[in-house]
This record gives C-alpha cells, structure tokens and sequence, in this order.
C-alpha cells in the first residue's frame, strides 16, 4: 500500500510529502488523518527543530479529493462537510500554532485547501510552474483549513476578497510580489532543496524563539497593544530563561558564533 504522506527526518529538520501524485496530491481522507496526526507528534517531538511540506510528483497540492468528496455528498449517512472540524481545522490549528518554523515548498499547483496549507507556512519557496488558486467559490464553497485568517494577513483584505471570490490563477512572480511566496527560485528543480536549506539553517537557530515570535505575532494579529506588550513580556521570560539566550549572550561578548540548541 501507498503511504499518503511521506516523512523523512534528516538531522533536525523533518519533511512531510503529501504522496498522491496521480491525484495531484489532493487530500482523501487517509492523507488528511495522515497530516494531522503527525503534526500533533512534531508538536512535542525535541529532536524536530524545522518542519518542510512539499507535494510528490511536480505538483503541492490539488486540494481536496473531490472524486471522494462526490462520493460522500452522495451518501445518505453523514454530512460531507464534517471533515473540516475533523481534519482540516486541526491541521490549520496544529500548523500555525506549532512551536517551531514551518518551510513550504510549493512546486506547481497548490488549490483550495493546499493553498490555504501552504499559507500556513512561515516560509514558501516557489518556482517557474508554482501557481496558487482559490478555488472554493469554484465549487459552491467558502474558504477553510485558515485561508479566511492567513489570506488578508499575506495580502491584505481587498485582495483576500478578490483571490477568493474570482478563484482565479495567481502565478509565480505575481504570488512573489503579493507576498504569497517569500521566495522565488529560477528553476522548478530547486524549490524542495532550497526550501529544505532554509529550514536546516532555521533548525540551526534558536528555535525556541521563533516559537516564541509566532506566538507574539498570532496574538499582536488580533489584539490590542497591551495584549501584545504582555506576550512579549512573557515570551521573553521564557527565552530569558532559556541555554541558548544564556549562550549566545556570552558568545556575542566573547566575539564568536553561537551554537544553538533549541533549549
């Protein structure tokens, strides 16, 4: 049997491969369930310092499977839909809240949920071919897996507004220029590489910080100033506290590099 995803742990760094090529990786069930239960796993796991998502097969991601969706649609049990607080909405959770930097390497498409994923990255890497496409309103829908709370924080909300209801094609350097992309690469070959280097560098930092900075970015997102003043006074209790701060302190005195350890 085809695993749906693939995980593949090099040093600190652990790259997720959404594996259904033939489907342009878009998302049945197995995959779903496959993404959310390892990411509740990485959430804990020390020895994983910088996460990487890709698509196998030249593609990111389709979305969802909308051939297993039919299916469920023309069921007479269940509601179709419920696989967005089921699966979708963990995944979104998991993904942004998680404690450690996210690297996205969109290759080719990435369509409704798989853009909306890739959106949840800290960083995305794209090529030439990396399109990204809105496509809910396409099939009757709204958006979800947080394209409603990434989206206007990426491009702002009139354009959210456009992307989302046009639903149309948003290519390479037009996606680098909104900010849907931090990175453009000439070559289509080179985005899962330079994406996975990013990440090695950022597992080689002081991961417990930019743990500590998505966490004061998300509340400073939606909250006041003083809302923001207290995350950082208690984000900077944590890192204060922490061998890496202690370390690189003494090594920035001393004129040398620091060695981080991600504790």
């Amino acid at each position: 049997m085809i695993e749906p995803l693939l995980v593949d742990r090099t040093d600190a760094v652990v790259t997720l491969t959404l594996n259904r090529p033939t489907a342009m990786n878009s998302f049945d069930v197995a995959l779903k369930e496959a993404l959310r239960d390892i990411l509740a796993e990485l959430e804990a796991d020390r020895s994983c310092r910088a996460v990487v998502l890709a698509g196998a097969g030249g593609q990111f991601s389709a979305g969802q499977d909308l051939r297993e969706h039919v299916q469920t649609l023309q069921s007479t049990t269940g509601n179709p839909l419920d696989t967005v607080p089921a699966h979708y909405n963990p995944i979104a959770a998991r993904l942004a809240s998680l404690p450690k930097p996210v690297v996205a390497a969109v290759r080719g498409m990435a369509a409704g949920a798989g853009a909306s994923l890739a959106f949840l990255a800290d960083f995305r890497v794209g090529g030439p071919k990396t399109k990204f496409l809105m496509a809910f309103a396409g099939v009757g829908l709204a958006a979800d897996t947080g394209a409603s709370w990434t989206l206007p924080r990426l491009v702002g909300h009139a354009k959210a507004v456009e992307l989302l209801m046009l639903a149309e094609p948003v290519g390479a350097e037009e996606a680098c220029r909104l900010g849907l992309l931090t990175k453009l690469v000439d070559d289509d070959e080179q985005v899962l590489p330079t994406a996975q280097e990013l990440a090695a560098r950022l597992a080689a930092g002081p991961t417990v910080a930019y743990g500590a900075i998505k966490r004061q970015l998300s509340i400073a997102d939606a909250g006041t100033l003083a809302d923001a003043l207290a995350a950082e006074a208690q984000a900077q209790a944590i890192c204060g506290a922490t061998a890496d701060h202690k370390a690189a302190t003494m090594a920035f005195v001393e004129k040398r590099k620091p060695t981080f350890e991600g504790h």
